[in-house]
């Protein structure tokens, strides 16, 4: 039994599972965990069958229950039970806004003083009539309590520890808690305070962080909606991924696992992984066609096309008045003939150019000849009233483009995100946990055959969460459906240019086998695509 004066050597017994549990506290990373282990905690070291945890609010006007843990009615609520109860908060102040030292949680809240009450049912001055309730409708006695605020460093009250019915080891008798209780007991929720607030602002420091990542994503968004949605949307699945990994079983990646903390970098990572589109043009990044730049240089064309046009009919016009005297039916038919030849064929050039102007995945040779022939062989007058090539040099290369909407230097201009994507994260100090950061960022456009950008990696060369970037960041482009330069891709589609990229070199063969395996496609697209881009629900086929 405890007595009111411990032995020297249980204190020093006492002492040293206090110095063990504030370590381990220091150490747990989870709130809940880390609530339930400070009531684990306290009860140990009192000897306490029972007792709850409370949080003062973010506003200071009450205690909100977290955890309750009793041993004797096999009871675990809160923490990291996942059972959580519906009970009420209990308010700091009465509705006149005067301190509520009935209730004794709230009145060691508001004194910050330890309240130790051997008997509840013969405390004078406090309110047990809730704990009675309880007591009837579990047949429990709750008799002893020892109710402790808890100060941090700051010497704010963040919550109250309550411990109930503490037992003696030999003869399991309830006994009133102790001075030596008490002392241990204020200490542990003087530590875990500290423990507790730790962990708080370090989650709302990454809170923060988050929130200003997805600021800068959000400012991509704002110059690019398509881009902005990338951004968001590559995090998710490189996440999805990471799990699937983490389960799978029966790979090559069976042995590998991401820890919570891995899984938190590489989140981060996956976030920033196009921070540096920031400084990519937005001409360049949204264009749509082959011509467009600040607005669709086409429009420029089909002008063109109508002086030109106007031009034929006016010519065609003066030649029929020349013969007006000479009233040459024939000669006049032969001109409207000739006109209307004309302007069938600007006409079916212009439907050309604006064909190839949408782009394309393999523009033919002879479809890029013909560009020429019309810039260089058709002639207009220019504002300037001088005949010149239909089109400028600048346009034909634009409009030859043999796949897709950008020339090599826009590309270039393009592929320069992730230079300066790689820049900015490597000129931040991350700390310990965070530091693969950049290369997680900086290598989702590297190749396992060693022919990606900017670096030129090999597999061997890269980490699994920087191969895995790499998934992500292609698949959801393949199916992304708000794109300008192209429509929605299928599900079937996209699988199928995946599996070429495992087989070519392109992506990892395990990584992708274990997307496919795992479904990891099919999670995504049920959350992130359109209906009809879904078109199966088992790949591979069996």
């Amino acid at each position: 039994m405890h007595q009111v004066t411990d032995s020297h050597d249980e204190l020093f017994a006492r002492f040293e599972q206090l110095n063990e549990i504030g370590a381990a506290l220091s150490s747990e990373r989870d709130i809940g965990r880390l609530l339930e282990r400070i009531l684990v905690a306290a009860k140990s070291i009192t000897g306490a069958e029972a007792g709850t945890l409370y949080r003062v609010t973010e506003d200071g006007k009450a205690l909100r229950f977290s955890i309750a843990l009793n041993d004797a009615l096999g009871l675990a609520l809160g923490g990291a039970s996942g059972r959580l109860a519906d009970f009420p908060d209990l308010p700091l102040f009465d509705a006149a806004g005067e301190p509520n030292h009935a209730l004794v949680a709230a009145h060691a809240a508001l004194t910050g003083e330890t309240v130790n009450i051997p008997d509840a049912y013969s405390a004078v001055g406090f309110d047990f009539s809730g704990t009675r309730q309880f007591d009837r409708r579990t047949g429990y006695r709750s008799q002893a309590f020892l109710t402790v605020p808890m100060k941090n460093h700051e010497n704010e009250i963040i919550g109250v520890l309550q411990l109930i019915n503490p037992r003696d080891a030999e003869t399991n008798a309830i006994h009133a808690f102790t001075p030596a209780d008490q002392h241990l007991a204020e200490s542990l929720a003087s530590q875990a305070a500290i423990a507790l607030t730790n962990r708080q602002l370090i989650d709302q420091l990454e809170t923060l962080f988050e929130s200003f990542i997805r600021l800068i994503n959000l400012a991509i968004d704002e110059k690019s909606p398509y881009t902005g949605g990338h951004c968001q949307r590559v995090p998710e699945l490189a996440m999805m991924l990471a799990e699937a990994v983490n389960r799978t079983q029966s790979s090559p990646l069976a042995d590998f696992t991401l820890s919570p903390a891995d899984l938190h970098e590489l989140k981060i990572a996956a976030l920033l992984h196009d921070c540096g589109k920031v400084t990519t043009p937005v001409h360049v990044v949204d264009k749509a066609t082959k011509l467009q730049t600040l607005f669709d240089r086409i429009e420029l064309i089909d002008t063109r096309f109508e002086v030109v046009k106007r031009d034929v009919q006016i010519a065609t016009l003066r030649r029929l008045l020349e013969l007006r005297a000479a009233q040459n039916a024939e000669a006049e038919a032969a001109c409207w003939e000739s006109l209307q030849r004309e302007l069938d064929e600007l006409d079916a050039e212009r439907d050309f150019l604006r064909a190839v102007n949408r782009g394309s995945e393999a523009m033919r040779p002879e479809d890029q000849q013909r560009v020429r022939d019309i810039g260089t062989q058709r002639q207009w007058r220019n504002p300037a009233g001088v005949e010149t090539d239909f089109l400028d040099g600048d346009e034909i290369e634009n409009l030859t483009i043999r796949s897709g909407t950008l020339t090599t230097r826009e590309r270039e201009i393009i592929n320069h995100h992730i230079v300066a994507t790689i820049r900015m994260l490597e000129a931040l100090p991350w700390p310990k946990h965070l530091k693969h950061v950049p290369e997680y960022a900086g290598g989702h456009h590297e190749r396992m055959d060693g022919r990606g950008y900017p670096k030129g990696l090999t597999r061997e060369q890269m980490s699994l969460p920087a191969r895995l970037m790499g998934i992500a960041d292609i698949f959801e482009a393949l199916t992304a459906k708000d794109r300008p330069y192209k429509p929605a891709m299928k599900l079937s589609q996209a699988l199928a240019i995946m599996e070429k990229f495992a087989a070519n070199g392109h992506i990892d063969p395990d990584l992708f086998e274990v997307f496919v395996r795992e479904k990891v496609w099919l999670r995504y697209a049920q959350t992130f695509l359109a209906p009809e881009q879904i078109d199966l629900m088992n790949w591979p086929a069996v």
